[in-house]
């Protein structure tokens, strides 16, 4: 019997692990969730410098390039539509908001599709051939799935921080309404 090759073994230590982080992001884009403080902060961090990390391995190519700000353009487009069929609550226990699930499990599966169309393309691909951060960023489709995602999360997550801001601010003005309760 042969012994399995390195891909074949990182492929099977990476699929439990990407499965894990597929089903947590199908839970997070489908049902109700508790706005965190911080999420909607490291979204607008990581995002925007994966995108110029991307860019600046993609520069040499106008065209990728172009293609990369479009599908950050729609995915924004997709963002505030998204947020405007968005359900947000307000309650005692917290801030809660549920995304829509329609578009949440449209931009999951193509997410999934595309990691599983790449991990097939680099399974199947002569031993020794490089995949690197440069050969990611030479996919025109794979930098569109990115780019549409990446501009859907960064919209998404300037609407949260927005409408959590607007709720603050509300009810500060509340409170410095309020006339003195004498004590």
């Amino acid at each position: 019997m042969q012994a399995p090759d390195s891909t074949t073994l990182t492929l099977l230590f990476l699929l439990p692990l990407l499965a894990w982080r597929i089903h947590a992001r199908f839970r997070r884009m489908i049902g109700r969730q508790r706005l965190s403080r911080i999420r909607p902060w490291i979204t607008l961090v990581i995002f925007p410098t994966l995108l110029l990390l991307l860019a600046l391995a993609a520069r040499a190519h106008v065209e990728r390039l172009a293609g990369l700000a479009a599908a950050v353009a729609l995915g924004a487009l997709l963002g505030g539509w998204g947020l405007r069929k968005t359900s947000f609550e307000a309650t005692k226990k917290g801030l809660f908001y549920t995304p829509n699930a329609h578009l949440g499990i449209v931009l999951s599966l193509l997410f999934v599709g595309r990691i599983v169309y790449r991990f097939v393309e680099v399974y199947t691909s002569a031993p020794g051939m490089p995949h690197g951060m440069g050969d990611f960023a030479r996919s025109p489709v794979t930098l569109a799935v990115f780019g549409l995602l990446a501009g859907y999360y960064i919209s998404y997550a300037v609407g949260l921080v927005r409408w959590r801001f607007r709720l603050l601010r509300a009810k500060r003005q509340r409170e410095a309404a309020r006339p003195d309760v004498p004590g």
